[in-house]
């Protein structure tokens, strides 16, 4: 079971504490996003219970947000990335990502995955590449419930 862990560089904190999450900014953040839009409150929150969560935080203010789906060993989703838009082009996007991929309970695990429209490159700085064998892969999509 993976301990709570927090990293600190100047007057930001990235902590694993589920207990720190703002749950109402994660949720306002992500319901603005192009990957969660519509995605029902509820099913955010069990998401979050369900997965490690990295809170990026400015003070006690959370101006950051990640998860990781995973058995911590053999694979590890990372999903619902982001940067509040005032704290943007201070590299803490940089920082979240490789705070996460060097975890100690996470550095290990064989293989990462992630969906994005629009970050390949800051991705790609952790060794992050396009599948192999693509067709190989695939996925079974059911809509939230109500929809």
């Amino acid at each position: 079971m993976p301990s709570f862990f927090e990293v600190r560089r100047d007057d930001y904190v990235i902590s694993t504490d589920p207990s720190r999450i703002d749950t109402d900014v994660v949720c306002d953040f992500l319901s603005r996003s192009y990957w969660a839009r519509g995605r029902p409150r509820e099913r955010t929150e069990l998401g979050i219970a369900h997965s490690l969560v990295f809170g990026l935080y400015a003070g006690e203010r959370q101006i950051g947000f990640a998860r990781v789906v995973t058995d911590y060993a053999i694979i590890a989703y990372l999903c619902d990335v982001f940067i509040h838009e005032a704290h943007r082009g201070r590299g803490l996007g940089k920082w979240l990502v490789e705070t996460l991929v060097n975890h100690p309970d996470l550095k290990d695990v064989r293989r990462w995955l992630l969906a994005t429209d629009d970050a390949h490159g800051l991705y790609a700085k952790y060794d992050f590449k396009p599948l192999d064998h693509v067709e190989n892969w695939m996925q079974r999509l059911q809509p939230f419930p109500g929809e």
